[in-house]
């Protein structure tokens, strides 16, 4: 049974191999999964981690990002994932979802759930996706007391508390930098500046600051796609790829309806689908069978 339900990793173990990864020298690859099913596939493949974006969970909500989920939507889908996976998974908990004290119980919630660390944003509510125009930043005062609220609130110290810097589109780079340094004091374990566009903008950010640094590359935004190798050798810690999953599904999905919708059949669509045994591979399905089976072999005594 063991690791048939629930992945067999105790989450404090999820969070010392997060913090091993920020120490390896090696570049932490963080897909983004918008269902654990996906985070598994994630896991089979041999990914570092999985991400869990605010982006995504709103729009499979059918809402923009733009601070309408709550912590309670975000947290029982950040459960949801952690639970099937081995890997350390890393959420996106916007501004805190409040004040000082609403961030440090969004960690205290967060640990809850299993996750391995969050990342907090230094933008006014409500907030917008970090590759549009319209946002605006928080003081950077105020910024250090969310966090500082959200360090003191951690009980495992492994949890990664992550801070977000939208400055870089707003106030330039090098206030990005004097508010990651700032961010680092607070106790921030890792560094994510939003939208910055070439790999020289991503090295500038690496020579100035010496806390681990995250990459988003997420499509059609404002940051060129940069390899993952060439993150590394720049220095970056981690890569994620927040929303590439469920752009890949949503296309094939719309495609294979507006298909069906003309054809009137999905016959011609098959070699495009994941088959049934596939899926049933993924789900295990032979191992909960051969549960089944094992707890309901059993022979009733003579005297029963």
């Amino acid at each position: 049974m063991t690791g048939l339900l629930a992945a067999p990793t105790p989450a404090a173990d999820k969070r010392a191999a997060f913090r091993a990864g920020l120490a390896s020298g090696r570049i932490q690859r963080f897909p983004g999964a918008f269902n654990p099913l996906v985070a598994s596939l994630i896991q089979e493949i041999g990914f570092d981690g999985v991400y869990v974006s605010g982006a995504v969970l709103s729009a499979e909500l059918g809402l923009p990002d733009i601070g309408l989920t709550t912590l309670t939507e975000v947290s029982g889908r950040g459960q949801q994932i952690a639970r099937v996976t081995d890997l350390p998974v890393l959420i996106d908990a916007d501004t805190g979802f409040g004040e000082p004290m609403n961030a440090a119980r969004t960690v205290t919630v967060l640990e809850d759930a299993g996750i391995a660390g969050c990342h907090l944003e230094d933008q006014v509510n409500p907030k917008r996706c970090g590759h549009l125009d319209g946002k605006a930043v928080v003081p950077t005062a105020e910024m250090v007391r969310r966090l500082r609220a959200a360090v003191s609130a951690r009980r495992d110290p492994d949890f990664v508390i992550c801070a977000r810097t939208d400055a870089a589109g707003i106030e330039g780079i090098d206030a990005a930098i004097e508010r990651a340094q700032a961010y680092a004091e607070a106790g921030a374990d890792l560094i994510f500046t939003e939208a910055l566009r070439t790999p020289a903008a991503f090295e500038k950010f690496r020579d100035a600051v010496s806390t681990p640094l995250l990459a988003n590359m997420t499509e059609f935004g404002r940051s060129e796609l940069i390899p993952a190798a060439t993150l590394e050798s720049i220095g970056y810690n981690v890569v994620i790829y927040p929303v590439s999953t469920l752009r890949l599904a949503m296309y094939a999905a719309e495609a294979g309806l507006r298909e069906i919708y003309a054809a009137g059949t999905q016959s011609g669509l098959l070699d495009r689908m994941q088959s049934r045994s596939r899926l049933y591979e993924l789900l295990r399905y032979e191992r909960y069978n051969e549960f089944d089976s094992a707890i309901f072999d059993f022979t009733l005594g003579r005297d029963q």
